[in-house]
């Protein structure tokens, strides 16, 4: 037990809508020798839903240290699923510009027909980009998300994006017995506060930090949610005690 103890914090990292995991890079950095940063990606060739997504991610969690596992955005629902079977070693739940259920339900009542005829893959790269980076779009985000994006085929684009639409894990968040922190930016366009709302109701017990920063949170303030995570995931109960609902 000993040399468990002395090991590193072990942050486990779930992706975006592209699943590749590329994009965590920044964040990684920032997070330096601290914390044991581990990404798990999704198959690039598999139209997977959230159930299926759960799946396959959980013989990959650690069977021989505490950890954390982090959500970001897509794979918010993915997390909660994971953190409300409640894992061996889980010790906290960090949910980053994600949601519990269809973020835009009026958008979903429009795409849901028009999902399987619309060329996902051939929508531009720049739009797309100004939308996630706000202001902080520039051509290396820009080259970031063209390769990130890359190898997916619109099967399984549509199957991700077909899967927010559909997602409601408000009762598995509910269920979730560890602590929890709430990730937000404050000019995210693409995830609204209104989904931020669902998950603090369905999570009393979470403290929440808000960083004045676009929905790529993790990428264009790296530094800053670098220093938040050191803090959670050396002591998540020490966290979420004395952090209360704090925005940050």
């Amino acid at each position: 037990m000993a040399e468990v103890a002395t090991k590193r914090p072990l942050l486990i990292l779930l992706p975006g809508l592209d699943g590749s995991g590329r994009l965590f890079a920044p964040l990684v950095a920032a997070l330096g020798a601290e914390v044991d940063a581990r990404v798990i990606s999704y198959p690039a060739d598999r139209a997977l839903g959230y159930p299926e997504l759960a799946d396959l991610v959980c013989p990959q969690l650690p069977a021989d240290r505490p950890f954390v596992l982090l959500g970001e955005s897509f794979s918010g629902p993915v997390a909660i699923r994971l953190a409300a079977a409640r894992p061996p070693g889980l010790a906290g739940l960090v949910l980053c510009c994600t949601f519990a259920r269809n973020p835009r339900p009026w958008l979903g009542l429009l795409a849901r027909p028009l999902l399987p005829f619309l060329p996902i893959r051939q929508l531009p790269v720049a739009p797309t980009c100004r939308l996630l980076a706000g202001r902080n779009s520039n051509p290396h985000w820009r080259a970031e998300l063209r390769a990130a994006l890359a190898p997916l085929t619109n099967a399984v684009l549509r199957a991700r994006l077909r899967a927010v639409l559909r997602v409601d894990v408000r009762k598995e968040a509910a269920a979730v017995d560890v602590p929890v922190l709430l990730l937000r930016a404050k000019r995210d366009r693409v995830v609204p506060a209104s989904a931020a709302g669902d998950l603090s109701r369905a999570t009393p017990q979470a403290a929440s930090v808000e960083l004045d920063a676009p929905h790529l949170l993790l990428q264009v303030a790296a530094d800053a949610v670098a220093i938040v995570l050191k803090r959670f995931v050396t002591d998540p109960p020490d966290f979420a005690g004395g952090h209360g609902r704090d925005p940050g």
